[in-house]
């Protein structure tokens, strides 16, 4: 039993920070995106045009995130594992900007994009519009649909985003001195 624990303890100490970095933002970024998803399918809140491009980020950095994990699983060139994280932190940082954005458009700290955002216009002739309205769900950009603690989703996404570029930030630091 001691020497199963001792070597767990030792395989965590010699896991490197970027195999750990990429790892997490892998989980966090999967455990997201499975709630957003649940959020839409199962409780039914259908996302607004800027919800559904905050979600690019996160298209991008599970594979990528899963490639830098690999990478550094397999003892990469330490640019190519530093590179791949620099990018996530790149991507989850400016992620973390647009939903904060979109949370300031919903909380009418500023406006939104014309599109998503106001009273909806163009409506079309009037037989075309009952057919429209029974098929399409307007979401608009700058209302809030759900929220815990006075936090949007768009705010909880700049957050989770925000800490993941923290994580990618800290990986390639770590990795940068070893």
């Amino acid at each position: 039993m001691t020497s199963s624990v001792t070597a767990v303890s030792e395989g965590r100490r010699g896991a490197s920070p970027a195999l750990v970095a990429a790892l997490a933002i892998l989980v966090i970024a999967a455990a997201t995106i499975a709630g957003a998803w649940y959020f839409q399918l199962v409780l039914g809140l259908q996302p607004c045009p800027m919800c559904l491009e905050q979600r690019y980020a996160y298209y991008l950095a599970i594979p990528l995130a899963a490639l830098t994990a690999l990478a550094a699983r397999q003892n990469a060139p330490r640019g190519l594992v530093a590179g791949g994280l620099a990018i996530l932190a790149l991507a989850t940082f400016a992620n973390a900007v647009f939903g904060a954005y979109h949370a300031g458009v919903e909380w009418k700290f500023w406006p939104g994009p014309a599109d998503c955002t106001g009273p909806v216009g163009n409506l079309g002739s009037a037989g075309s519009l009952l057919d429209r309205l029974d098929t399409v769900k307007v979401v608009m950009c700058d209302q809030v649909q759900w929220s815990f603690l006075g936090i949007s989703l768009a705010g909880y996404n700049a957050l989770i985003s925000l800490l993941m570029a923290a994580v990618a930030v800290w990986g390639v630091g770590r990795s940068v001195r070893h």
